[in-house]
């Protein structure tokens, strides 16, 4: 029998939970191919999956984010791909392994002008934010967006796309400057309502991206301008907020969830190939990178898991 290397967990826990294994190269289903994964993105998300926090069966194999080439199937055969996998390293095995099946709805055609470990790079948060901003928020040429931990992935993901839609962005995060935004705010030493409404002429923005919640969401949300859109994605430290429902209503200001876990693969697949056009002329970047082997899983999953945004943890098959 044919064998891969995988990353696998057994049982749930920190980065030392994760096992490099010899397992079987996935057998194809009707649809689907096989990818030669290149390389492979560790994400906040896959560390959280390895720590139980989804609750995926046991053993799994973690890894949402890849990049590599189709070698097997019906269709696309040697072409170079991207993608990050519905449900990879919960509902079924990820992408941190030597090779990958994956639908045939679920391929996009990698950017040609992104190495394999940048493209491996873009998935998880990219998705999140054109998700957020495009698909949810409905992000107008000309419109002022707010963007909450806008020096995390997410945030600078979404700072991009709305520059790309011709969106003004003004950023807030607990650090000093994040030099992306059209304007910052820093959270620790600033009032958010106060500088928003003073950078807006007192009106207050369109739009809303919330990648912090907990005690930023009401701020956040009386950031708005009447009939403005605000968009949740996460809630940290705190799922439960408070807010005037009074003033909401009045402002006809309209709340908006996002989770991208929801999504299908088709459907990512799809906002990948919206996204390839912006790399391809320049308009988005992609982030700096981090290379580790598979046997320095461990390592790259330790970064994630203590917080290390200096670069984006790629793994390289």
């Amino acid at each position: 029998m044919r064998s891969m290397r995988a990353l696998r967990f057994e049982s749930y826990g920190p980065p030392s939970a994760l096992l490099l294994q010899e397992t079987p190269i996935p057998n194809l289903n009707p649809g689907e191919v096989l990818v030669k994964v290149h390389a492979s993105a560790v994400n906040p998300s896959d560390v959280k999956i390895v720590s139980g926090l989804f609750s995926a069966p046991l053993p799994r194999t973690p890894g949402r984010d890849f990049a590599g080439t189709v070698i097997a199937g019906d269709t696309w055969v040697g072409k170079e791909v991207w993608g990050s996998g519905a449900g990879f390293g919960f509902r079924r095995d990820g992408a941190h392994a030597d090779f990958v099946s994956v639908p045939v709805g679920w391929l996009s055609a990698k950017p040609s002008t992104l190495s394999m470990e940048q493209a491996a790079s873009i998935g998880a948060s990219f998705v999140a934010a054109w998700s957020a901003l495009i698909s949810a928020g409905g992000l107008q040429r000309d419109e002022t967006i707010l963007i909450t931990g806008a020096s995390g992935a997410v945030g600078q993901a979404a700072t991009q796309i709305a520059h790309w839609k011709g969106a003004r962005v003004i950023g807030a995060d607990v650090v000093t400057r994040q030099g992306l935004t059209d304007y910052f705010i820093n959270t620790k030493a600033q009032d958010l309502v106060a500088e928003v409404r003073s950078w807006t002429q007192g009106q207050g923005v369109d739009l809303a991206l919330d990648a912090v919640g907990g005690p930023m969401f009401e701020p956040t949300l009386r950031s708005l301008k009447s009939g403005g859109r605000q968009v949740a994605i996460t809630s940290v430290g705190t799922t439960r907020v408070e807010f005037d429902l009074a003033d909401f209503y009045h402002n006809r200001q309209r709340l908006i969830g996002v989770d991208t876990a929801k999504m299908s693969g088709v459907d990512i697949a799809a906002i990948l190939d919206q996204l390839r056009d912006g790399f391809e002329t320049g308009h988005l970047q992609a982030p700096a990178v981090k290379p580790w082997t598979l046997d320095q899983a461990r390592e790259a999953y330790t970064a994630v898991a203590t917080g290390d945004a200096s670069a984006k943890q790629v793994l390289i098959l």
